[in-house]
């Protein structure tokens, strides 16, 4: 791949349109994941500063107004979260501009914490600011770049761009991430008294991909309090690292599981932590069926937020041992995914959506396989998708079952 090639997102698009309607777009996603580039690629025409700036920041501290005299036409302020008050100023003067009839002036904001960002938007920034969210690299953006990757390497490589670019040093790389943003972002937020505990952590967070989140567990298995485990995963969700997918409960008079499940929002380094390096190792890995559950969550959450979406999605187990990987609502009405690691294609693999269409009757609106494999039914019902074709959008879908 071309180290300078720019590769166009999704989001792109919803970004321009929402800079249309409102003052400011918000633009919050991880470390690395494309926020910075893809802004000033948008916006070429707009100054850009970045709050990692000490200078930067000890300047607007020193007279916010001054700063902000100097951008008449508007602004992309890239790293926000190191100066959360900034929202407060910048809802003055978009208030301002609002009352003098001023709609020239934007500003483009992006954060990498959850923690601080959102308080503050939902503080200063309601009814001002589109809140929109840009995870790695998707699946569907490679191809288009012309980039045609086997499975395997999707799942060892990730979305990062910068892995795409250097697929060589994908190791180095993503030990220079753990260690320069998530060890930093942990260190920031909880006083750290035991780095080692923590790196033992998030290696068996890795190992638990998929699973239910089971804090107790963990507490033995590291040697801290159950409280530390929770926060420490509060962080690592708040720096987009790990998610928790969390159950489906509805009035279908089944005992439900009450515990979410674990995943990481990108596969690459989920594979770093669990010491995968080849594509051959992961190939015979006992966990590559969760890392290819993983990705295609992944995939899906990613189609979600790049249409300007931030859909919640749930998966579904009861008592019994019967489970379906991931359930989608649009209303009331629900449809329900399955997701096999396999190539071939197994009419058992319809049994829990049977069970499942049984439970929730006319609600269920869509059922589907999602596979590896190339075998396409697009049905509304047992559909079974390649995950490279899948979309939770598909406007085309037939209804033969």
């Amino acid at each position: 791949m071309d180290v300078n090639m720019f590769i166009n997102r999704d989001l792109g698009y919803v970004i321009r349109n929402m800079l249309q309607h409102y003052p400011v777009v918000t633009l919050t996603g991880p470390r690395q994941s494309g926020k910075t580039t893809l802004c000033r690629e948008l916006f070429p025409e707009l100054p850009y500063v970045n709050l990692e700036s000490v200078d930067t920041l000890r300047r607007i501290q020193e007279d916010v107004n001054l700063f902000f005299e100097a951008y008449p036409e508007g602004v992309i302020i890239d790293e926000v979260h190191h100066l959360p008050r900034l929202f407060s100023d910048i809802q003055v003067i978009v208030d301002e501009d609002r009352f003098r009839g001023n709609v020239k002036r934007k500003f483009i904001v992006t954060g990498s914490s959850n923690f601080s960002l959102l308080e503050k938007i939902t503080q200063s920034m309601a009814g001002r600011t589109s809140v929109l969210t840009l995870l790695p690299l998707s699946e569907r953006e490679l191809q288009h770049a012309g980039i045609d990757a086997e499975t395997n390497r999707l799942i060892l490589n990730g979305g990062y761009p910068a892995v795409w670019k250097s697929e060589s040093i994908r190791k180095q790389l993503y030990g220079d991430y753990s260690t320069t943003y998530i060890e930093r972002d942990v260190r920031n937020l909880v006083n750290l008294k035991d780095l080692s505990a923590f790196q033992i952590f998030i290696r068996l967070c890795a190992g638990r991909i998929g699973t239910e989140f089971n804090a107790s567990a963990l507490s033995v298995a590291v040697g801290v309090s159950v409280n530390t485990i929770r926060h420490w995963l509060s962080v690592l969700a708040a720096s987009y690292t790990i998610y928790l997918l969390m159950p489906y409960h509805a009035n279908i008079g089944k005992r439900l599981t009450k515990t979410p499940k674990l995943y990481f929002y990108d596969t690459g380094l989920a594979s770093y932590f669990l010491g995968i390096e080849t594509e051959e190792q992961l190939a015979t890995h006992p966990l590559r069926g969760a890392l290819f559950e993983n990705m295609v969550i992944n995939e899906i959450k990613k189609e979600s937020l790049n249409s300007g979406n931030d859909e919640p999605f749930y998966f579904y187990r009861d008592k019994t041992g019967r489970e379906i990987d991931l359930i989608r609502m649009t209303g009331l009405e629900v449809e329900a995914y399955e997701i096999k690691a396999n190539k071939s294609f197994s009419a058992d693999y319809y049994k829990h959506l049977k069970y499942f269409r049984e439970l929730t009757g006319k609600s269920l609106i869509r059922t589907a396989v999602i596979y590896d494999g190339a075998e396409r039914q697009p049905y509304r019902m047992n559909g079974l998708y390649n995950f490279r074709e899948f979309s939770i959008y598909d406007k085309t879908l037939t209804s033969l079952i």
